[in-house]
């Protein structure tokens, strides 16, 4: 179930009332006339099915509500509704499968925003990865995996070419390339830095790393890796049901190869740098082409339940 909430002009809400009262998926309509002051106008809540919610809001957005107004959405934990449920019952799909896509859509542009705290996070989780490889150590290479931000501009990919957001699609390629350049980059500088000291050595970078050697040897199970993590990763974000995100944190190796290419750099080893770009293609490939792959799945079945709804709301009441 979620919650709808609509800041509407006043001389918008009738229609809007319409348009929701007369949608089976709807419950708990409740509309307040003259209680918005900024913009000015009416504020109407309902309690909707999230089957619905992709239907609802294209309508709203047709009436261009949210140019004059604005559209919330927000989901309800808890609720206790026998009209609730007897909405959701009577709403195609299952609520679990639903993908609201203005929903979708907010996030991925909250997750490609360039900002200092991604900056830090990618930055810190290269630097982790470093160490990990010098130390040669699998519980710090998890660790660098599940601390990277990375996945985020990487689903962004799909979710824009899928929702032709090429505005989104700019926003996360630019956030992708300046993220690593700057995290790799800085981790360089301390790796130098950790040289100099005598702290690193190229056998460290160079020599037998049973523990780490994947990161830098990107082969076809590289590939079939990322693609099935992206794909879990964008059912997760996309689901009512986000369980699978940190296994997508750990099963992909995006943040240690960017580890490993900063230290090929520090101690001027090229195959080193050109095995782990490989890997770090590979794997923002294969997760950016299976969360293209998997949208674009979601959004051509989720559209045959839409047409169902259509029907289902065609069928004169006295008929269900």
């Amino acid at each position: 179930m979620l919650h709808l909430r609509i800041l509407s002009p006043a001389t918008m809400t009738d229609e809007v009332l319409e348009v929701l009262g007369t949608d089976d998926a709807v419950t708990g309509l409740v509309a307040l006339r003259g209680a918005a002051l900024r913009p000015p106008g009416d504020l109407i809540t309902a309690q909707i099915a999230r089957e619905a919610a992709n239907d609802l809001v294209q309508k709203l957005r047709e009436m261009r509500v949210h140019q004059q107004g604005s559209i919330e959405i927000e989901q309800v934990g808890t609720w206790l509704s026998r009209s609730g449920f007897e909405a959701e019952m009577r709403t195609p799909g299952s609520s679990a499968d639903a993908v609201v896509w203005a929903e979708v859509a907010q996030r991925a542009y909250d997750d490609t925003e360039l900002n200092w705290t991604y900056l830090s996070f990618l930055t810190l989780a290269t630097v982790i990865a470093g160490i990990a490889i010098i130390t040669d150590s699998q519980i710090l290479t998890v660790g660098a995996m599940v601390l990277g931000p990375e996945f985020g501009p990487i689903a962004a990919l799909g979710i824009a070419l899928v929702r032709r957001r090429f505005v989104l699609l700019r926003l996360a390629l630019r956030t992708l390339v300046i993220g690593f350049a700057t995290a790799i980059g800085i981790t360089i500088l301390l790796a130098l830095a950790a040289r100099a000291l005598g702290w690193l050595t190229l056998a460290q970078v160079t020599g037998p790393r049973p523990a780490t050697q994947f990161i830098y040897t990107p082969d076809k199970w590289s590939f079939i890796v990322a693609v099935v993590a992206g794909a879990a990763g964008v059912l997760s974000i996309t689901s009512a049901k986000s369980v699978g995100l940190a296994g997508v944190f750990i099963s992909v190796t995006t943040v240690p190869a960017a580890g490993n290419i900063a230290l090929g750099v520090a101690v001027a080893d090229s195959g080193t740098v050109w095995g782990s770009t490989a890997q770090l293609l590979v794997n923002i490939a294969g997760m950016a082409f299976a969360g293209w792959l998997t949208l674009a799945l979601q959004q051509k079945l989720w559209s045959r339940v839409s047409v169902r709804r259509a029907k289902h709301m065609s069928v004169p009441r006295r008929m269900l």
